[in-house]
């Protein structure tokens, strides 16, 4: 199974958004596919229990059965900042939990395997560890998307920059245009292109209503195929 490590430039970045267009598209092409979100604060209460928007988007998405406890291990009600939510829920986050709800869904039989952070590459877990020490720890190439709007150029180079310097590979970026009137996206666009040392995977224009089926249309196959290894 391949499996990748899904960040973004920031918080709405389009993360999720970006994720289940790309697990639907792999799906459309008959590959098995699953995700998984450590950690999500911004949770609902429900007869079932807190559950998070974002984990059931993705749970929509992808095509293979799995309990939503495997999907989002540790959900938090407030939406802030995790760590601060799990202090005032009374529980302790850490990279050794989290990698181990991971590993579990990672032994899952699948082709893809996306995990998704939360907000952006340096999300505090608590006073010592962030999201970034999750992806270390589990070896996994990283897919980052890019919230396309002013600004992003810089959001982008230094997220990049720290990936990199936690010794990991990016496989792969996706532009998503968050602002319909961003101002010189295509030339913002050709310097990212230009600056990130990574493949473009896909650039996927502001779409309402954050219909991720008819984003997943911008998905190119040979971008699914090359995540795939199948190129």
């Amino acid at each position: 199974m391949k499996t990748y490590f899904v960040t973004g430039t920031d918080t709405d970045a389009g993360k999720t958004f970006s994720s289940c267009a790309l697990l639907h598209a792999a799906g459309q092409l008959g590959f098995k596919t699953l995700t998984h979100k450590p950690v999500a604060a911004g949770c609902e209460q429900t007869e079932k229990g807190l559950r998070n928007s974002d984990a059931t988007s993705l749970m929509a998405a992808m095509n293979q059965p799995e309990e939503y406890e495997m999907v989002n291990p540790i959900a938090l009600e407030p939406p802030i900042a995790p760590h601060i939510a799990a202090q005032e829920a009374g529980t302790q986050l850490s990279v050794t939990r989290s990698a181990g709800f991971a590993r579990g869904i990672m032994m899952a039989r699948a082709d893809l395997l996306l995990i998704e952070g939360a907000g952006g590459w340096r999300v505090p877990l608590n006073s010592r560890e962030t999201l970034a020490d999750l992806a270390k720890n589990l070896k996994q190439p990283v897919i980052l998307v890019v919230g396309m709007k002013l600004g992003c150029i810089n959001h982008a180079l230094l997220t990049a920059e720290a990936i990199k310097a936690d010794g990991l590979e990016i496989a792969g970026w996706i532009a998503n245009q968050i602002d319909p009137d961003m101002n010189r996206y295509k030339e913002n666009l050709a310097t990212l292109a230009h600056m990130i040392q990574a493949p473009l995977l896909a650039e996927i224009p502001y779409t309402e209503n954050s219909d991720w089926k008819a984003a997943a249309a911008h998905i190119p196959e040979a971008a699914v195929k090359y995540l795939l290894g199948s190129a």
